[in-house]
């Protein structure tokens, strides 16, 4: 039987039953309908319940960042003032730092310095309630006068060492959650309100300013408060019948309203059960009559459209095809449509996954040479420290003879200074890999130091090799240790030199560039960048994974050592900034190292010349120095210039000595100590209670850098000539 008689005989059999069929589900739509309104609207006040918490969770976020921000860490109060002032200006709100007795520390509102009101009742209420150990949200509040409308505060426990020491506090104006549901585009005729726990109305969609601060209806706070979601039937704050749907959001304990008036409850349901039951009659009607133009256009097409399935699930090109039929037409032509798409998105998937995969290998690069680096740089560390007390013995004692010898003494004396010198130099590149400054940096004009060191580089280059320099005008001047750099830089010369033994040109680059975004491990900011590029044999991909390996190299045994590249790496890293090696075998290769952009004065350099006598002085000065052969040479140096010295070997009994009545013109102390104090320890003690006992700290490697106003610092080794001025500098101011 054909399609056309089997149409015919099926809208017959089906006309009568259907029409009463049509009845019934005309009555079903309608219910039907009428519950998918209240579910998609009970969703829907569910999902902006979720919103709400993801706004709530982003506060939080930023909060958490700015809680272990370096400066807050450290204690450097006025700088997180400005960084976070900075965060509170991007986010509307304000920064607020307070102790755990609610004391405030820092108000973002408010100047730095500025009197400070007390933190609202109603959150030190809350904190009292749930405790120091988690995230509080407070409740809709009005602040202290002059401060803003209703508000709403976020605050997080910052802890140091562990333990909870502070609280931290974002304080936002209501006003901004009406940002929030503006952003959800609630259709027509819905009304979205926020309410704290309470019941008050912290935002609302309309008329916000005559509702926010208020509460809902005590039946509607009733219905909330027993049930986390629902609705509840009555009457809207505007005096509107109409149904209002409930959730609230898990994290924050707020909730989210969407009153909807009953017509637009009910009135989708109504039209699509008049719109159902129209068109069934409709095609009832004119079935009979469709049935046998369909049977003669529908089949060929159809078929077609199965093929081009078929092909679309084996991800295989599909080409629409004109059937007449406008709806095969159009499923073909989207089907045509979804194939192009799905094989491009294909495409695109397999590209990001490659993407990703190169990324996370980078990554992986990247944390493997910084620990590599960082259990370098403790191991040196260490070395360093020791390897300093040495030099210091030697180089005072040195320097003592050398005040006293004559003749041929005084030429092996000073021959076995220049052997210490090298010891220093060798002591500082170990430092390279350390984890805070050497206290030998100073700010230096970029350009100018580059142009000064273009003779040294120079030298280790052969005939055949030419070093370019291009300087761009005004480059940034930079904080760094001055020979270092030059090291690190001499480094790169002289391996690029060794990628090209049949000669070519070295090019030396420098400008400034801003970084907009975090880019890797190098932060956003200003940097001064220095491009190292050859013409060379360049490296491979295996190569270039371990470059910057210590003790990696490709040279031959007793042709290097490994330490160039890693030490420009460890020199950059130290300064604040990066080191990225570019390479290909055959290409060359391009090493850029980004120096932060310093914001100091640029450094005096100390002039040179031979060795002088010691000045004559005189003071009482106390020598803390745990090394007893440090300490016995440079009491001995000391006490040849004139002073008074008192030797101890402890900062702990540094400070009984003068807590316990004695008198010192100066103290001379090392950083790193045993007992329970450190050298840096005592000179805040000695700042803080003497502050007119001079005080001068020397240190050759220490976890923590030498920044303390008043306080002068001596890098060790030193010699007795810097130790002799550095004291009398010090007892004169």
């Amino acid at each position: 039987m054909r399609i056309r008689s089997r149409l015919l005989l099926l809208v017959s059999a089906v006309l009568l039953p259907a029409l009463f069929g049509a009845a019934i589900a005309v009555a079903y739509i309608f219910k039907e309908e009428r519950e998918f309104n209240r579910a998609s609207m009970q969703e829907t006040a569910r999902a902006l319940a979720l919103a709400l918490d993801r706004d709530m969770t982003r506060r939080e976020s930023i909060l958490r960042t700015l809680a272990g921000s370096p400066s807050l860490q450290r204690g450097e109060l006025e700088r997180f003032h400005s960084h976070a002032g900075g965060v509170a200006k991007d986010n509307d709100s304000a920064i607020i730092l307070s102790d755990l007795e609610g004391r405030q520390i820092l108000n973002t509102r408010l100047p730095f310095g500025a009197a400070l009101p007390p933190m609202v009742r109603a959150e030190r209420e809350n904190r009292a309630r749930v405790g120091n150990e988690v995230t509080v949200i407070s409740d809709i509040y009005l602040p202290p006068a002059g401060l803003g409308p209703h508000s709403f505060a976020i605050q997080i426990p910052v802890r140091r060492d562990g333990k909870v020491v502070q609280f931290l506090t974002m304080a936002s104006f209501a006003s901004q959650l009406q940002d929030l549901l503006a952003a959800q585009r609630l259709p027509a005729g819905w009304h979205g309100s926020i309410v704290d726990r309470h019941g008050v109305v912290a935002a609302r969609s309309l008329e916000p300013g005559k509702f926010v601060g208020k509460p809902v209806r005590a039946e509607l706070a009733a219905t909330i408060k027993a049930k986390a979601e629902g609705s509840q039937e009555g009457v809207t704050l505007a005096g509107v019948p109409g149904t209002a749907f409930f959730s609230r959001a898990p994290a924050s304990g707020w909730t989210f309203l969407v009153s909807v008036p009953h017509a637009v409850v009910y009135g989708p349901a109504y039209r699509a059960t008049v719109l159902t039951a129209a068109i069934s009659l409709l095609l009832l009607g004119a079935a009979l009559a469709a049935a046998l133009v369909v049977a003669r256009r529908v089949v060929r097409p159809v078929e077609a459209l199965r093929e081009a399935a078929q092909r679309l699930g084996r991800n295989e090109p599909v080409q629409a095809r004109r059937s007449g039929v406008l709806e095969l037409d159009a499923v073909s032509q989207a089907m045509s449509d979804a194939s192009e798409r799905r094989r491009g998105a294909t495409a695109e998937l397999e590209r990001r996954v490659a993407d990703a995969v190169a990324s996370f290998e980078r990554s992986q690069r990247a944390l493997v040479q910084a620990q590599k680096l960082e259990a370098l740089g403790r191991l040196t560390g260490g070395i360093a420290h020791d390897f300093n007390n040495v030099l210091q013995t030697l180089t005072a004692g040195l320097q003592v003879l050398n005040f006293r010898a004559a003749g041929e003494q005084r030429d092996v004396i000073e021959r076995c200074q220049r052997a210490v010198a090298r010891g220093t130099q060798l002591g500082r590149q170990l430092m390279a890999f350390g984890r805070v400054q050497d206290v030998s940096v100073e700010t230096i004009d970029t350009a100018t130091r580059l142009a000064e060191a273009r003779e040294l580089l120079g030298s280790a280059l052969p005939a055949d090799v030419r070093l370019f320099y291009d300087l761009a005008p005004g480059v940034w001047p930079v904080t760094v240790d001055p020979a270092q750099l030059e090291l690190a830089l001499l480094n790169l010369i002289m391996n690029a030199r060794d990628a090209m033994p049949a000669g070519g040109t070295i090019t030396l680059r420098a400008h400034n560039e801003t970084v907009g975004a975090g880019r890797g491990d190098l932060a956003a900011g200003e940097y001064a960048v220095i491009i190292v590029a050859d013409e060379g044999q360049g490296m491979g991909p295996e190569v270039l994974a371990r470059a910057l390996d210590p003790f990696y190299t490709t040279k031959g045994v007793g042709k290097g050592s490994g330490m160039g590249l890693p030490q420009a790496y460890g020199f950059a890293r130290q300064s604040g900034g990066s080191l990225v090696v570019e390479s290909e075998a055959g290409r060359g290769t391009r090493v850029t190292i980004h120096l932060p952009r310093a914001r100091e004065p640029l450094s005096t350099r100390a002039p040179g010349g031979a060795l002088a006598p010691l000045p004559a002085s005189k003071g009482r000065v106390l020598l803390v120095e745990d090394d007893e052969h440090v300490r016995e040479t440079v009491s001995s140096g000391l006490r040849a210039a004139g002073f008074d010295i008192d030797g101890v070997d402890t900062a702990d009994e540094a400070l009984g000595r003068i807590e316990g009545g004695e008198r010192y013109d100066a103290v001379l102390t090392d950083v790193v100590m045993p007992g329970e104090l450190s050298g840096l320890d005592l000179a805040r003690h000695i700042r803080a209670r003497h502050p007119r006992m001079g005080v001068v700290v020397v240190t050759g490697y220490s976890d923590r850098a030498v920044q303390m106003p008043g306080v002068r610092a001596l890098p060790k080794p030193y010699d007795l000539r810097q130790a002799v001025d550095a004291l009398n500098a010090a007892m004169d101011a």
